[in-house]
């Protein structure tokens, strides 16, 4: 019913900058929360940031918490993930997650893009 697709990702240098963003369409899109997970080579998922949809509040995992903003543009069902001062441990599959409820857990949330790979070389 929704689809998610993440874009922007590539190669960076270590302390260099990159945003990706994730458009959300469907019939109808109207999810409490929205996020971004990121998921290394043999590691499992991890939690990045989420925003309220709505109230626009948000929440980051400590490890990116000062370098990454997370933003939503409600008109254009549009989640945006900004990164900077990127370092060789934030290389990573994003993903972008819609669902009803604000956490950080993975299983919490209804739907998922396919991801876009993010590298930072050292």
């Amino acid at each position: 019913q929704v689809q998610l697709v993440e874009s922007g990702g590539g190669l960076v240098q270590r302390g260099g900058s990159l945003n990706v963003s994730c458009a959300a369409s469907g019939r109808t899109f109207s999810p409490n929360a929205m996020g971004w997970f990121r998921q290394a080579a043999g590691k499992e998922r991890e939690f990045v940031a989420v925003i309220n949809w709505i109230g626009g509040s948000t929440y980051y995992a400590d490890a990116v918490k000062g370098r990454f903003t997370i933003s939503r543009d409600n008109a254009k069902n549009t989640l945006y993930l900004q990164m900077k001062s990127l370092k060789p441990e934030d290389t990573a599959a994003y993903y972008c997650a819609a669902g009803r409820r604000v956490t950080q857990r993975t299983m919490d949330y209804e739907y998922w893009g396919q991801g876009t790979q993010v590298t930072v070389s050292s």
